[in-house]
């Protein structure tokens, strides 16, 4: 592992960035309903969560340099374990002097946890380097599948923790919520922008998020299932009013 892993190097930014992510996102067929961007010290960082016939699940992307990223999947049950682990080692992480680059501790490590859900298997370790302290969480399947990882530098941990505790909040951190008991996502194509109707739940509830997409940018309103109905009676309101205007 090399001392990048603390993060000083410039990253790429721009519309190509997005533009590969939607990509991506269409060719797996995954669905994406809630995205978050972080940029602690001089790496980025995408919190995203999606969904696919399986269920819910998180995916966290690093961004490295020329536009290289390092993947982690979680189911929701398992980012919130993790969310509470971010907590455990900000504090131990707040706990310690300052860094002397004489005396790093031998592998590097401050502090390590583990954690496991059903085949995959995520190491998280506060490590030390010449660049600095950062916390890699790297994640491992059985039979020689792939590794992967991210490093999170130590002082975003915090602001790091606090965006994906506001995605759980929203979104819950039930692996499957009975989405199969929900209405399908249906999408709209008006002249250059698409909008996506996605029917789901957590613990306040089912709702309804309407997302404006265009190919640099993206917008949602959450509108709570006990609201459908005034809404649909102020859309046919409005349309009515249009109709007779047009005659």
């Amino acid at each position: 592992m090399s001392d990048r892993e603390s993060g000083d190097e410039q990253q790429p930014q721009g519309k190509e960035e997005k533009q590969s992510r939607q990509e991506e996102e269409n060719a797996s067929g995954e669905q994406e309903l809630a995205s978050k961007t972080l940029t602690i010290q001089s790496k980025r960082f995408y919190l995203d969560v999606k969904q696919n016939r399986r269920g819910r699940f998180i995916k966290i992307a690093e961004v490295g340099a020329g536009g290289k990223k390092s993947r982690l999947l979680l189911a929701m049950s398992s980012a919130a374990e993790f969310r509470d682990y971010l907590t455990d080692f900000s504090d131990h992480y707040s706990s310690l002097g300052p860094p002397n680059p004489e005396n790093l501790p031998e592998d590097g490590k401050l502090k390590s946890e583990v954690m496991t859900k059903d085949n995959k298997r995520y190491y998280l370790d506060l490590k030390e380097n010449q660049r600095g302290r950062f916390l890699r969480v790297a994640q491992t399947v059985p039979r020689g599948g792939p590794r992967s990882q991210i490093a999170i530098p130590a002082q975003g941990l915090i602001e790091f923790r606090d965006a994906l505790t506001d995605l759980l909040d929203e979104f819950g951190t039930d692996d499957h919520e009975g989405q199969s008991d929900l209405p399908e996502s249906k999408y709209l194509r008006v002249e250059n922008k698409v909008f996506y109707f996605d029917v789901g739940s957590n613990r306040r509830g089912v709702y309804l998020r309407v997302s404006e997409v265009r190919s640099n940018y993206r917008t949602s309103i959450t509108i709570p299932e006990r609201s459908w109905g005034r809404f649909r009676d102020m859309l046919s309101e409005f349309t009515e009013r249009g109709q007779d205007g047009a005659q």
